[in-house]
């Protein structure tokens, strides 16, 4: 009979750091970097309150699984077109290839010794910070916060994508899980085109509309499912688990326009499921697998922390200056500042290069310190800017200038 005592106490965590944060304003804390300082407190590296067991395991599978398929419901497909498509797609390909240049000289330095995951890592933005981040200063809807999303969807699909070919546990080499990715992606073009017709089908529809919000929650069921079917399809193609995550969320926001208004809240549903739920379990138990002891067991794995975090801000921060034109020289540097903030794919990527042996538990550990940083430094940093960029000039006086001229 399996023990429920750490799941409960990883709940209680959840429950705990969210309000921490509420009744003292002052914290200004992403909520994901207290649920992860929190997990490492009642983890093995400091109280042993909590290890890592079937039930918690499950639940973290689950959270990752939920974290990356609400991921895939916000990327901004819309956005992704004309010259706003070409700004951002040529901003990752630039940045992808100065976080290429970091990871060699990374390498060449001792620092690290699989450039490639760490490029890929250094190319990655955390999504889910950044567009509360834009909802809430007011600009997700302007020009600037389009070419943020815009930049960061990009970003998080092919980061996905890339880690997925290259450092899937499945033995196949790159060619072949290309043909599987094409495979893929056919295949699930194709679900999406049955999920479409059948969404039209007036008496689907209608049941749809009459059981979305009983006791059946059908929509949030079908979510599951999809969900569910789309992480097996990837990993009988040999991809990550990860890649059919994020696709499940990228094709419910592509078939699900609800363009009628007939279910508004399906939306809000997931993210309570998600976000209540499931993803709180994924970071407060990538907090309990903090190795915390590789971290402080010597100088040069803490030095590795702030040359990651120049690193990560090197080649997420750069590739803005591409914006300038559009945005302007301040909300340029802001928007650097927010495609720099990277945690999540940090923490999922850092653990699979450990699974498979590529990085060391110290690297794994300044690795996802820096994300840390990068959530806690960056975002308010970048608000600042935002709020100068804001600030109106005040006009001079004119009858004191006559004076002072007099």
């Amino acid at each position: 009979m399996p023990s429920f005592s750490s799941l409960a106490v990883v709940a209680a965590v959840a429950f705990v750091a969210p309000l921490a944060l509420g009744l003292v304003p002052a914290l200004r804390l992403p909520a994901v970097v207290l649920e992860i300082v929190l997990g490492i407190v009642v983890g093995p590296a400091v109280l042993g309150w909590v290890h890592v067991d079937g039930p918690v395991r499950v639940m973290s599978l689950l959270g990752l699984a939920f974290l990356l398929l609400l991921a895939g419901l916000e990327v901004q497909f819309d956005m992704l077109r004309g010259r706003l498509l070409r700004i951002t797609a040529a901003g990752f390909a630039a940045s992808f290839a100065v976080a290429v240049g970091a990871a060699l000289l990374l390498n060449v330095g001792g620092v690290t010794h699989s450039p490639l995951l760490i490029a890929i890592m250094l190319a990655a933005t955390s999504l889910g910070v950044v567009i509360p981040v834009l909802k809430d200063s007011g600009e997700a809807e302007t020009r600037f916060g389009q070419l943020v999303l815009a930049g960061a969807s990009i970003a998080d699909l092919a980061t996905i994508v890339l880690l997925s070919l290259f450092f899937s546990e499945q033995s196949s080499s790159v060619g072949a899980k290309v043909a599987l990715l094409i495979g893929f992606v056919l295949l699930i073009g194709a679900v999406a085109l049955a999920v479409m017709r059948a969404q039209r089908s007036m008496r689907i529809s209608a049941a749809l509309v009459r059981l979305q919000d009983t006791t059946a929650q059908i929509r949030v069921r079908g979510a599951f499912v999809l969900l569910a079917a789309f992480v097996v399809l990837a990993e009988k193609f040999g991809l990550e688990a990860i890649l059919g995550a994020f696709v499940a969320g990228a094709v419910l926001k592509l078939v699900d326009t609800d363009q009628a208004m007939t279910h508004p809240q399906f939306h809000r549903k997931l993210e309570a499921a998600g976000f209540g739920i499931f993803v709180p379990f994924f970071f407060v138990t990538s907090g309990v697998r903090f190795d915390l002891h590789s971290l402080f067991a010597s100088g040069s794995a803490i030095a590795r922390v702030p040359i990651f975090l120049a690193a990560l801000l090197a080649a997420r921060g750069l590739p803005a200056l591409l914006y300038r034109h559009d945005v302007g020289d301040r909300k340029a540097a802001a928007a650097g500042l927010l495609q720099a903030t990277s945690l999540g794919f940090f923490v999922v990527a850092g653990q699979i290069g450990m699974e498979l042996g590529l990085i060391s538990k110290a690297t794994g550990a300044a690795l996802i310190a820096a994300g840390l940083l990068s959530v806690l430094i960056f975002p308010a940093a970048a608000l600042a800017l935002l709020r100068n960029a804001s600030e109106p000039q005040i006009a001079p006086n004119p009858s004191r200038s006559a004076s002072q001229a007099a």
